[in-house]
């Protein structure tokens, strides 16, 4: 998992820049800095870092390379963070694709614009690129095979951080409304901080082809991250 930073102590060496609300009465998150190091926190817990992303741009990477062929896809992000996913995500795709990023928290999308803008890099300003300050499950819930990928990295893994309420995006019926809001042949790309067996049971339960990927944790001796990619059949549902 990514680190506590629980008691206070921890981030004694760290300035707080912004605090934003968590729709829905979920807390807040809070932006820090420690020299050219930011961190999204939640709870004590580190949601994201702007020094480690490999895991995360693998997300996008391992899922986009599989829609290369895809004529205009369109991907699905839950989750908008420091913008890993979403950039490794541009890279892999043509200009015909489309991106839509979901991002719970207004305070995020400011952020990205604001004191994280050169970690963004510009990448809000591509075409291609469509915000939605919304619930990702709320997206994947407005019509059936609308997507050609969906990629979650709302949370440190199969269960609610941010909000108890993304629990329903790990359950059977939140896997099953995924698949039903991918186009035959999409994947659901889903990150995590440590391996999970019964999330991945779940998802083969799911009716879902699934492909677990581990990836060494940019911390040295840490539990690898994973990235789950499981596969709508082509035919057959």
């Amino acid at each position: 998992m990514r680190r506590s930073l629980a008691p206070g102590a921890a981030l004694a060496s760290w300035t707080e820049l912004e605090t934003g609300p968590i729709p829905g009465g979920g807390g807040e998150l809070r932006l820090v800095r420690r020299d050219d190091e930011f961190l999204i926190v939640v709870g004590g817990m580190e949601l994201m870092g702007s020094h480690r992303s490999g895991s995360e741009r693998e997300l996008a990477a391992l899922a986009c390379a599989a829609l290369r062929d895809r004529p205009a896809p369109r991907v699905l992000i839950g989750g908008l963070g420091m913008g890993f996913t979403l950039r490794a995500a541009l890279a892999e795709l043509g200009p015909d694709a489309t991106v839509v990023v979901a991002e719970l928290v207004p305070a995020v999308v400011a952020w990205a614009r604001g004191p994280l803008a050169h970690v963004f890099d510009g990448c809000l300003d591509d075409p291609r690129v469509e915000i939605r300050e919304t619930d990702v499950n709320r997206v994947i819930q407005s019509g059936p095979e609308r997507w050609d990928a969906i990629l979650l990295d709302v949370d440190n893994g199969p269960r609610g951080l941010v909000s108890r309420a993304n629990n329903r995006l790990y359950d059977s019926w939140g896997l099953k409304r995924a698949r039903w809001a991918l186009r035959p042949g999409g994947l659901l790309g889903v990150w995590s901080g440590c391996p999970d067996r019964k999330f991945k049971a779940r998802l083969q339960r799911t009716g879902l082809s699934v492909a677990e990927h581990r990836i060494r944790s940019e911390r040295p001796g840490r539990t690898p991250h994973v990235v789950w990619l499981a596969t709508r059949p082509s035919s057959g549902g």
